[in-house]
């Protein structure tokens, strides 16, 4: 049984004959009689009663035809619906992204994104950590991750975006030399952090541990919204990307680069096939905006 059958016999009940039905679907009337045969053998019921040149459904046609109305509307829908979603005019896009990213890249993507696609919901979930972040791409629990790219095991797919400068943010009242803050100066620096193997911590703690030296952390604190808090109200100083620095500095805190400057390699992690339509749209777009 297939839809082509369904529709032969919708015609025939529509238009009273096998002539005006062949007709009316743009077929020969021995193929379309050939089809009603067929879906007649295959429900092992006649479906129509043949009066000279005119067909009448008999009881158990009318049933079928019931419900091969309701089976040819339903297809029509779900066809419309999957254009509608192939076409980026409807759907959902979920990512999951690192909480020191959603100044950027992601409301900047996100919104180019829902500037170009208006009917796409977007979806952004905050992982707890970077192996989170891994696990829900590879779950499929969102379809891109954005993070910095020493996430992610073998069998995950990495876009490289671009290089995101790491700097360190002071309390307005910290009294240091001009220039940047070297390694030594660091490690002597009470720290507000997030917790270990976090990303931003990652970098911080590799790059003392190049130097021979640890953090002394003052503050350890999960919620990535209260750092800047923490740093203005004295409690220690943050590493924190440039563009989240840079609010910083506009609400009273210093800004200073680091000797040597540190960075993190920013870009997407999916799992590399059978991406959505939207998934793969949010992608290509992330490339030509590197």
């Amino acid at each position: 049984m297939d839809l082509r059958q369904l529709e032969y016999a919708i015609a025939v009940a529509d238009h009273g004959s096998f002539t005006g039905a062949a007709r009316a679907v743009h077929v020969s009337q021995p193929s379309l009689s050939h089809g009603i045969r067929t879906l007649e053998r295959e429900l092992g019921v006649e479906l129509f009663t043949r009066l000279g040149r005119s067909s009448e459904p008999t009881v158990a046609g009318r049933a079928v035809i019931e419900g091969a109305r309701q089976v040819v509307r339903d297809m029509a829908e779900l066809t419309s619906t999957v254009a509608a979603v192939t076409e980026l005019r409807t759907g959902t896009l979920d990512l999951v992204a690192l909480p020191t990213l959603a100044v950027d890249p992601v409301a900047r993507l996100v919104g180019l994104f829902r500037t170009q696609h208006p009917g796409i919901t977007v979806r952004v979930h905050e992982p707890e950590d970077p192996v989170d972040l891994e696990r829900m791409v590879r779950s499929g629990r969102a379809e891109i991750g954005v993070c910095d790219l020493t996430t992610g095991g073998t069998g995950l797919t990495r876009v490289e975006l671009f290089r995101q400068e790491i700097v360190v943010v002071l309390p307005p009242t910290t009294e240091l030399p001009d220039g940047p803050v070297t390694m030594r100066v660091l490690a002597g620096l009470p720290l507000v952090a997030s917790p270990i193997g976090t990303s931003i911590r990652r970098v911080l703690d590799h790059a003392l541990a190049r130097d021979g030296r640890t953090a002394h952390i003052a503050v350890e604190m999960s919620s990535r919204e209260a750092i800047v808090p923490l740093v203005l109200a004295g409690a220690g100083a943050a590493l924190l990307p440039r563009p989240l620095a840079e609010e910083a500095a506009r609400r009273g805190a210093q800004v200073r680069t680091l000797q040597p400057k540190l960075g993190r390699r920013v870009g997407l992690l999916h799992r590399g096939t059978h991406l959505s339509p939207a998934a793969q749209a949010f992608v290509d777009l992330a490339r030509s905006e590197r």
